[in-house]
């Protein structure tokens, strides 16, 4: 049967995409490189929508760089221990040192989010966490860490969708929790909760950068593409590599000996 035009129209912007993301995570690998040549430190925030495609971005940056280099830090809920320290304490500790980039995925705005619309937090430290941060993210930023915050957005219909696909996938189950089913729940909650998180927050020193993402594919190219025009890197030069020949056996054999290989299931 002959392929619809649907079918090959799809087929060629898959292909595009897949052409412009090799393209972008090229020059991801350049950042790193400069990164580490230079010293440069960078934080990057993912915050959002749930099911709004963080996870799916976060891969594509990471997938061919070193994770000596791009770290990501996601944190589980605080331990009893973390509850008595200051808010921010644990995550201070994962800050970059010279040559990292550290991607938050979710990061200390749980307070003014999940924390907040599910009364994690007491109103007191709700309102000082709104209060402190572009003080405590002005501190950051003096001390030459460069900040990046994200914000991934999705429509109702879209991340209702999302969800019920997780429903049915068993691939996907494990991405849908119970905090998942009740930000689907508290949609407007949740809208009221960025409305003033964005009004406390924004400032020109450290905006927030908003990624429409009701298509997974073009919010993943366009923030990757923001995210480097956001960094001064530079292609650095490289050592021209040549393979050195193996040192001689000096009558070295192979021992016979009985290793325990694996099962042999599959053969291509």
């Amino acid at each position: 049967m002959a392929k619809s035009k649907t079918d090959a129209s799809k087929k060629e912007k898959r292909k595009a995409y897949e052409k412009e993301l090799l393209r972008l995570q090229v020059e991801l690998v350049k950042l790193q490189l400069w990164v580490k040549s230079t010293g440069a430190r960078v934080i990057v925030l993912f915050e959002g929508r749930d099911a709004a495609g963080k996870g799916g971005v976060i891969k594509r940056i990471t997938e061919h760089v070193s994770p000596r280099v791009f770290r990501i830090v996601a944190l589980p809920a605080p331990t009893h221990r973390e509850k008595t320290e200051l808010y921010l304490q644990r995550y201070v500790e994962h800050f970059p040192a010279a040559g990292e980039v550290v991607i938050f995925d979710r990061s200390w705005y749980n307070r003014a989010g999940v924390e907040h619309v599910m009364g994690f937090c007491s109103e007191k430290e709700y309102k000082q966490f709104l209060n402190n941060t572009p003080a405590v993210e002005q501190w950051i930023i003096n001390s030459g860490i460069q900040l990046i915050k994200y914000w991934f957005e999705v429509t109702e219909p879209v991340q209702s969708e999302r969800f019920k696909s997780r429903i049915d996938d068993p691939l996907k189950t494990w991405k849908l929790s119970d905090m998942d089913l009740e930000s689907h729940k508290r949609w407007f909650e949740y809208s009221h909760a960025r409305d003033v998180m964005f009004k406390a927050t924004d400032k020109k020193f450290s905006p927030w950068n908003v990624v429409p993402a009701d298509d997974k594919k073009s919010a993943r190219l366009n923030c990757i593409s923001h995210f480097l025009s956001l960094i001064p890197y530079k292609d650095m030069p490289r050592k021209k590599v040549k393979l050195p020949k193996r040192d001689k056996a000096s009558g070295y054999q192979e021992p016979k000996y009985n290793y325990k290989i694996i099962p042999q299931k599959y053969e291509f």
